[in-house]
């Protein structure tokens, strides 16, 4: 009896085992019919020299047009966030060394951010306006929709691609992408496309990157990987993504289950619980439940 009793546990351990490592991080992250959250469902991160903020600044709520959300905003504070969609854009000003101003894909991390827009020449103004070098636009069909691009770096040598969509509108535009630069194509792409489970996209060609981009999508938001340089040092604190859940336990369940790297483990209960995970390259992976966030069923927005 007590050995088929324990067959029987076993059996139902194993069962249950396998069936959470087949599991996602997906399903924890906002959908639809959710509730929308006060601070952004995927968000990216940046660190930059504190003493540049003011140009920081500048760079991304005028030049950029980005809007920019007080410091007494909830999750607020010394970042400067800017919505963009439902997701955000926080900027962290920090006792750091300059900013490594390497070409993006010399360096392997979280390396380019992505806007969109839809005139070219209002854009180019606020360059002109402000003093700043305009930037090289050049033909470009990498994104539906886009006719040309460009590559600049923001105030505090961070890289940015400004691609043109002729006629988008204002939802349209609505969104940003994150770009990685790593190591391993493969590893990269197994874990957000098998961990994290991303939505998928055909890989695209960046002519003004210079670079085969691998896309994963959630929402409005967009990771773009690509083989950054052989050999090519790391930066991995500079900056990262975001993620508001629903259920941060269960988020770390599937991490655990599936062997992903655990740099920060699962908080105590309490106002707002978290978990950082790693990509293959050392990059952030940051998973938050803050304390209107629980794990009821989807509410209506």
């Amino acid at each position: 009896m007590k050995i088929r009793i324990a067959g029987v546990l076993v059996a139902v351990f194993s069962m249950s085992t396998a069936v959470l490592t087949q599991q996602t991080i997906q399903p924890y992250l906002w959908q639809a019919g959710m509730a929308r959250s006060e601070v952004g469902e995927i968000n990216v991160f940046r660190r930059f020299p504190a003493e540049r903020r003011t140009q920081v600044d500048a760079f991304y709520s005028g030049v950029l047009a980005l809007p920019v959300l007080p410091a007494t905003a909830p999750g607020g504070g010394q970042m400067i966030r800017y919505p963009v969609g439902p997701s955000e854009v926080k900027l962290f000003p920090t006792e750091m060394g300059p900013s490594n101003t390497a070409a993006p894909g010399d360096i392997l991390g979280m390396r380019l951010l992505t806007f969109f827009f839809a005139d070219e020449a209002a854009l180019t103004k606020r360059f002109v306006d402000r003093g700043l070098p305009l930037p090289r636009f050049q033909p470009s069909t990498a994104h539906p929709g886009s006719t040309r691009a460009a590559l600049v770096q923001d105030p505090a040598g961070h890289w940015v691609e400004l691609v043109i969509v002729p006629g988008a509108s204002a939802t349209a535009l609505a969104r940003f992408e994150i770009g990685l630069a790593v190591a391993d194509v493969a590893r990269s792409r197994a874990f957000y496309r098998d961990v994290m489970g991303l939505e998928a996209l055909e890989p695209m060609s960046n002519s003004v990157l210079g670079a085969t981009m691998h896309g994963f999508r959630h929402g409005s938001v967009t990771l773009r990987v690509w083989a950054g340089k052989t050999g090519g040092t790391a930066d991995v604190q500079t900056g990262g993504m975001q993620y508001i859940v629903w259920n941060v336990s269960a988020v770390n369940d599937v991490a655990v289950a599936r062997g992903a790297k655990i740099d920060r483990p699962l908080s105590a209960p309490g106002q707002m619980r978290t978990v950082w995970l790693l990509d293959p390259d050392g990059i952030n992976n940051y998973f938050a439940q803050y304390g209107g966030n629980d794990n009821s069923p989807p509410r209506g927005r």
